[in-house]
């Protein structure tokens, strides 16, 4: 049994490829099963691939499918991964040479459920650190996670039991991923080096600004079914609010007053202000934006039904 599995989805993404797979197939830990999955690429992408399938035949596990994006390429692999550990990787970055062997090592010292560790944001003229909260219970991890798949080492008996799987056809896949995989998780290791370069590039789907932005109501409402099915929506009634005005007000905001379509942004501007107040109606009283020290939790206090318009419209200023 490998001791880890990466799973890379891979479609038309020949120009970052190679480096993301070099950075693999060079990894410290020798016991490590990596999975290609070529979600239908039309590039060079399966030419890049087949070569290093000759270097490293035993590395390398190869998978096709027709195209259904980067949910339907992670599920298609899990079943195929047979490594103690799993991670996600995206074929437009690249890994640190020791990141899993770390990883691996401090998950079982620890008998880790998942490891996390940092990151860097990688953009064309700089680099920026992204360092993690360590977070101690169940309530702390829904406040306090990094919503993004990639940055983690799962133990491979978790996904097998709570079955979780990536929402297929949908934007925000790891947001929804992350957070129904969180009552699965009794232990939580962090690695606080930054192994991950997450490069930003303009016509990835995580910059790309369009009605599609809304998808996040649909993500944001399966997580709380997901917790009302479980019987456990009370238990984290308070995070799961938290999260949601979070996300309304701040990330999913910020995206919005993005899209270039004026009458798009407006109509997803006023949705966003309504799904909040009718679905968390009491959200300005909860406890964790109540006490919380951050800069998005000082503004989500002073934000009304008055101010709200205002900020959309200063946002706009400041995307032009």
């Amino acid at each position: 049994m490998p001791k880890v599995s990466v799973i890379v989805p891979i479609y038309n993404v020949e120009n970052y490829l190679e480096k993301c797979i070099q950075t693999l197939v060079s990894q410290t830990i020798q016991d490590i099963q990596i999975i290609l999955v070529n979600d239908g690429s039309k590039d060079n992408s399966i030419q890049i691939i087949k070569e290093f399938i000759e270097k490293y035949p035993n590395k390398i596990m190869y998978l096709e499918k027709e195209n259904g994006g980067l949910s339907d390429a992670r599920n298609f692999a899990i079943p195929y991964a047979t490594g103690e550990y799993i991670a996600f990787l995206d074929a437009d970055d690249y890994v640190e040479l020791n990141m899993y062997e770390k990883m691996y090592e401090l998950a079982k010292k620890e008998n880790s459920d998942m490891v996390e560790c940092d990151f860097y944001w990688e953009y064309p003229n700089k680099v920026k650190k992204d360092t993690g909260i360590i977070y101690n219970t169940k309530e702390e991890m829904i406040e306090k996670i990094r919503v993004v798949a990639w940055n983690k080492l799962i133990k491979r008996t978790i996904l097998q039991k709570s079955k979780i799987k990536f929402p297929k056809g949908y934007q925000y896949e790891d947001v929804e991923f992350t957070y129904k995989l969180i009552p699965s998780l009794d232990k939580v290791s962090f690695l606080k080096e930054p192994c991950v370069h997450y490069i930003q590039r303009k016509n990835s789907i995580s910059n790309s600004y369009n009605e599609r932005t809304r998808e996040i109501f649909d993500i944001l409402e399966h997580v709380i079914n997901f917790y009302k099915e479980k019987e456990i929506f009370d238990k984290y009634r308070v995070q799961l609010e938290y999260i949601y005005t979070r996300y309304l007000l701040c990330s999913s905001l910020l995206r919005i007053v993005k899209i270039k379509d004026k009458n798009i942004s407006k109509k997803l501007l006023n949705e966003t202000w309504t799904k909040l107040n009718i679905k968390f109606p009491n959200w300005k009283k909860n406890e964790t934006l109540k006490n919380g020290k951050t800069i998005n939790d000082f503004y989500m206090r002073t934000v009304n039904k008055f101010t709200y318009q205002i900020y959309c419209r200063i946002f706009r200023i400041i995307k032009d």
